[in-house]
């Protein structure tokens, strides 16, 4: 009777486990394949990550708490992912992954606002650590945290692309990089360009090899330049030794219509996320633009495509609170959205 038992019992777990075993495979795949982008906001009352205010490394236009920011509901949401867990940021641990390591934010203020949230999560991590800091004066600040032989370092660049003062004015050269031996043998690169491509002071004079032009379209133009930048990723950039990382298109909130509220022009009062999943938003179309142009890359890349879930984020920028008390829906206050950024860049790069 006893043998009897075992038999039934051992075809009763055969059972089980070929009716469980696609429900295991379906969730390691779905590990696997989880869009870490793809998400929504949720409260979380152990955020923020750090408090701001004892972090000394902040500029006076993303330190939305010194100036004045009385709401701190901005602080608190933390994203998840629709299909897998983000792991919390680990300063101790990042400093640890990347010993010896020297990671570089090349781009505009936007890289700035994240180089700078990276900087107060690691501090705020290793309070007492030895920060050497070098650069200050455009185009290179790095803060190097001496026990861990870590350089964060940021590259200040609004095009990637070259731009020239000569006699006729300022050029800006779609087909030129002339500082890319800076930039290729960094550990991990993190590039981001478009704020400034639209803007009236692109420059004075606009070329491509030996023509010069006035102005152009400027979608054209940034196809153009993101063109040149995925030629000198193909031809000078060691991607066994070197990750790339391209920063998708940071949004702005200075039209209402965005989170059903027409006839709003800023975000100044905005205190909590728009209330949708990321996967419901229009990206603006320089999104579009950039992905098909990282096609182009033949060598190993990535896109950090922060764009939809920031997009959620109308809460999460300065407005009046910074150093020049004008209105900006542009950046982000720090801590705030950036930190998930960096959250978002560790689980890209820690493997």
């Amino acid at each position: 009777m006893g043998f009897e038992m075992r038999v039934y019992g051992w075809i009763a777990m055969t059972i089980l486990v070929i009716f469980l075993y696609p429900c295991l495979c379906l969730d390691k795949t779905n590990r696997r394949s989880c869009n870490i982008y793809e998400g929504s906001w949720v409260y979380d009352e152990s955020y923020p990550l750090y408090d701001s205010l004892k972090c000394p490394h902040i500029r006076g236009e993303f330190n939305c708490l010194k100036y004045g920011r009385v709401d701190k509901q901005y602080l608190k949401y933390r994203w998840q992912p629709s299909n897998c867990n983000l792991p919390r940021f680990d300063g101790k641990s990042f400093l640890k992954k990347f010993k010896g390591k020297q990671i570089m934010f090349i781009g505009d203020s936007l890289s700035l606002n994240q180089w700078q949230s990276l900087i107060c999560l690691l501090h705020s991590a290793v309070p007492q650590a030895t920060i050497i800091q070098q650069g200050g004066n455009h185009p290179i600040k790095n803060y190097t945290f001496q026990d861990y032989g870590v350089s964060i370092i940021l590259f200040h660049s609004n095009f990637l692309v070259d731009i020239e003062v000569k006699k006729i004015g300022r050029v800006l050269k779609l087909d030129s990089i002339k500082h890319g031996n800076l930039w290729k043998n960094m550990d991990v690169l993190i590039f981001n360009t478009w704020l400034w491509w639209y803007r009236k002071q692109l420059s004075d004079y606009i070329q491509i090899g030996n023509k010069i032009v006035k102005d152009m379209d400027r979608t054209k133009a940034y196809k153009i330049g993101l063109t040149t930048w995925a030629n000198w990723v193909n031809t000078e950039v060691d991607t066994n030794r070197t990750k790339v990382l391209f920063q998708g298109i940071s949004p702005m909130h200075y039209n209402g219509t965005q989170w059903q509220k027409p006839g709003v022009t800023n975000c100044a009062k905005e205190t909590t996320p728009i209330n949708r999943p990321s996967s419901s938003l229009r990206l603006p179309p320089a999104s579009y633009v950039l992905q098909s142009m990282l096609q182009k890359v033949i060598k190993p890349n990535q896109l950090f495509n922060i764009t939809a879930l920031s997009e959620l984020r109308k809460d999460g920028h300065p407005s009046f609170h910074n150093i020049f008390h004008g209105i900006d829906c542009t950046h982000w206050c720090v801590g705030g959205v950036p930190d998930t950024w960096n959250e978002l860049l560790y689980a890209s790069i820690k493997n």
